[in-house]
C-alpha cells in the first residue's frame, strides 16, 4: 500500500474510469472522491453519481463548468484566432484546463493528497491535465494508472470490471472514441485509424450532412464587443446560450465538419474527425470583423502569435507564463474589435456577406476607384521607387 490517503479522480462513469476507481482502492488502499466537471458533454450526471457510489467512491462531486468553459476558454481562443495546424479549433484542448483547475480546487477543499486521471500514455490529454496540476498545485501527487498498471487493453479492463463487480455497460467492440462538449464533438481511433477510409455518415451526431442540408441558405448576424461574441441576430445572449444558438444554426446547414491528421504533442501523427459548427461560424465572423477594425501591423503581429497560442493550448500550457504574456497581447489587440458580421450558411460552407463597426478603419472615400481629394495617386510613384531600390541593386 502507498502513503496516499485520499485521491480525487477525474471520473466519467465509463469503463476506464470505473476500473481506475476500484484499482486505486485496491492498489493504494485509499479513499477515492469521484469528480466530474460538466462542460456540456451531454451525459446523465445523476447516473455518474450512482455508478461512483456503487464502485466504491466515498463521495462524488459534480461541478457545472459550462459558463466558465465558454467565457474563459472558448471565447479567448476565438479572440486569438487560435487554430491548431490551420484546421483544428481545439475543442478538446480548451476543455482540459478548466476541468483540471476545478479538479485541483476539489482536491484542495476535500483534503486530498493526490489527483488521478484516466488518460493514456499515448495521448495529449495526460499533458493537459498534468501540466495544469503541477502549475496549480505542485504539492499534489499525480497518479496516472495507464502508465502504471499491467492492464494492457480494453478486454483486460472488462475482465477486471467483471471480477470486481464493477457496473459498466461497455462492450469489447467500439468503432471509435468520442469526446463531446459545448464547443465540439471529436471522433478518434478504431475504424478512423485508417486515414484513407472516409468516416461513416452515421457517425456524425451533430451536423446535418452538407449533401442533405437545406436547399435554401440562411443568414445570421453575429455581434462582437472587444473580440468577444455577444449577440446573434440582434439578440444579446450570455456565453452558453450564444454558443448553443450558433451551434444549432450552423449544424442545421452542415457547417463545421473537419477531417484531419494532426501532430500530437507526444510526437506521433493521429487522425481526428471533428464537428465544431458554432465555433466555425464564430471564428469566421471574428476574422471578418478584424479586417475592418485592426491596424495592418497589429494584425500582422497578432497573426504571428496565433499559431503559437494554438500550439500552447494543444500541448497543455494554458497555465504558463508565456500563455499569460500572449493572452495579454491578444486582449490589447481586441480593444476596438466591436461590431457586427453578417454571414450566409449554405451546404456546409459559411461565407461572409458584410461587416460593420463604429471603429472601422475602412474608408469608402479613400478606397473608391472614383476621383477623390484625399489620395494623390502620383504619390505612389515615389513609394514604388523606394521599395524597388534594393531589388534594382540586386538585379544588377
Amino acid at each position: 500500500m502507498s502513503d496516499v490517503k485520499r485521491v480525487v479522480l477525474a471520473y466519467s462513469g465509463g469503463l476506464d474510469t470505473s476500473v481506475i476507481l476500484r484499482w486505486l482502492i485496491e492498489t493504494h488502499g485509499c479513499e477515492v472522491v469521484a469528480w466530474c466537471g460538466d462542460v456540456g458533454q451531454d451525459e446523465d450526471l445523476d447516473e455518474v453519481r450512482t455508478k461512483a457510489a456503487r464502485t466504491g467512491a466515498v463521495d462524488c462531486v459534480i461541478t457545472d463548468l459550462r459558463e466558465e468553459f465558454v467565457r474563459d476558454y472558448v471565447f479567448p481562443a476565438i479572440q486569438a484566432n487560435a487554430i491548431y495546424e490551420g484546421t483544428y479549433l481545439l475543442g478538446t484542448s480548451l476543455a482540459r484546463p478548466v476541468l483540471a483547475q476545478d479538479q485541483v480546487r476539489v482536491a484542495l477543499e476535500c483534503g486530498a493528497d493526490a489527483v488521478a486521471h484516466g488518460c493514456t500514455g499515448k495521448g495529449n490529454d495526460q499533458l493537459r491535465f498534468e501540466l495544469a496540476f503541477q502549475a496549480l498545485a505542485p504539492q499534489l501527487r499525480i497518479i496516472a494508472p495507464w502508465r502504471e498498471w499491467d492492464l494492457g487493453g480494453r478486454s483486460e479492463l472488462m475482465a477486471y470490471a467483471e471480477k470486481h463487480g464493477i457496473p459498466v455497460s461497455a462492450t469489447l467492440k467500439k468503432p471509435y472514441s468520442i469526446d463531446r462538449n459545448l464547443f465540439h464533438i471529436s471522433y478518434e481511433g478504431g475504424v478512423l485509424e485508417d486515414p484513407w477510409r472516409a468516416p461513416d455518415e452515421a457517425m456524425f451526431e451533430w451536423t446535418t450532412s452538407p449533401l442533405d442540408a437545406p436547399d435554401a441558405p440562411a443568414e445570421v448576424e453575429i455581434g462582437f464587443e472587444r473580440g468577444v461574441p455577444v449577440s446573434i441576430d440582434g439578440e444579446r445572449l450570455d456565453p452558453v446560450p450564444l454558443l448553443r444558438r450558433a451551434n444549432e444554426l450552423a449544424a442545421a446547414h452542415g457547417v463545421g465538419r473537419v477531417d484531419i491528421v494532426e501532430d500530437r504533442a507526444v510526437g506521433m501523427k493521429a487522425r481526428g474527425v471533428y464537428e465544431t459548427p458554432g465555433g466555425t461560424v464564430l471564428h469566421l465572423a471574428h476574422r471578418a470583423l478584424e479586417s475592418i477594425t485592426l491596424d495592418r501591423e497589429v494584425m500582422l503581429e497578432r497573426d504571428r502569435l496565433s499559431p503559437r497560442i494554438a500550439q500552447l493550448i494543444y500541448a497543455g500550457f494554458w497555465f504558463s507564463p508565456e500563455m499569460d504574456f500572449l493572452r495579454a497581447a491578444v486582449e490589447q489587440s481586441q480593444q476596438r474589435v466591436t461590431g457586427d458580421v453578417r454571414l450566409r450558411l449554405y451546404k456546409g460552407a459559411p461565407s461572409v456577406l458584410g461587416r460593420r463597426s463604429p471603429y472601422s478603419l475602412y474608408s469608402e472615400e479613400i478606397a473608391t476607384f472614383e476621383a477623390d481629394p484625399s489620395y494623390d495617386q502620383r504619390d505612389a510613384t515615389g513609394f514604388i521607387r523606394l521599395n524597388a531600390l534594393r531589388l534594382k541593386l540586386q538585379g544588377r
